[in-house]
C-alpha cells in the first residue's frame, strides 16, 4: 500500500499521479489500465481540493492512497468532509464541470464513499491485471513487490 499526504492544492494532482505511475508500474499493472487509474486518481483528488476540507490538524492537507490485491487497484483520497456528500452529477452538455464522478464510474469496476469523524474518503477499485514487460509477449511479469510507505 502507498499512501501520501499531500498538500490541499492544485499541485499535489500531478505529484499523486506521478507516485500512482511508478507503483503501477513497479507492479507490473498494463500501461491502459495504468492510465486509467491517474485519470480515477486525478478526478477524486481534483474533486476533494474543489469541494472539500483538508483534513483535520491544521496541515491543510489530503490523503492519497492506494493498494494492489490480487488483479485489483483500490485508488482512494481522504478529505476533511464538505457539506455535501460526494456524488454523480448530471450536468448540462454546456456545463464546464460535474463530470468527474462519472468518469470515476466508466473507468472503475466500483466506487463509494466511507465517513468517519476525520472526514470523508472517495475509493474506487479498478482491474488491474499484471501487463508484460517492455512490450514482451508470453507470461505476464513474476515478482511483484508491494511497497508499503
Amino acid at each position: 500500500m502507498s499512501t501520501c499526504y499531500l498538500p490541499h492544492a492544485p499541485a499535489s494532482v500531478s505529484t499523486a499521479r506521478r507516485s500512482l505511475n511508478r507503483d503501477l508500474i513497479s507492479w507490473g499493472v498494463a500501461d491502459d489500465v495504468a492510465d486509467d487509474a491517474a485519470v480515477i486518481l486525478s478526478e477524486l483528488l481534483s474533486n476533494a481540493l474543489r469541494h472539500a476540507r483538508p483534513l483535520p490538524g491544521g496541515e491543510g492537507e489530503v490523503k492519497v492512497s492506494w493498494i494492489k490485491v490480487g488483479d485489483t487497484v483500490e485508488l482512494a483520497v481522504t478529505d476533511g468532509g464538505a457539506i455535501t456528500e460526494p456524488r454523480k452529477g448530471q450536468p448540462a452538455l454546456s456545463s464546464l464541470g460535474g463530470r468527474g464522478l462519472g468518469i470515476v464510474e466508466i473507468l472503475s469496476q466500483s466506487w463509494g464513499v466511507r465517513r468517519d469523524d476525520q472526514g470523508n474518503t472517495v475509493w474506487a477499485h479498478l482491474h488491474a491485471p499484471v501487463g508484460y514487460a517492455n512490450g514482451e509477449r508470453g507470461a505476464p511479469m513474476q515478482n511483484l513487490r508491494q511497497v508499503t510507505r
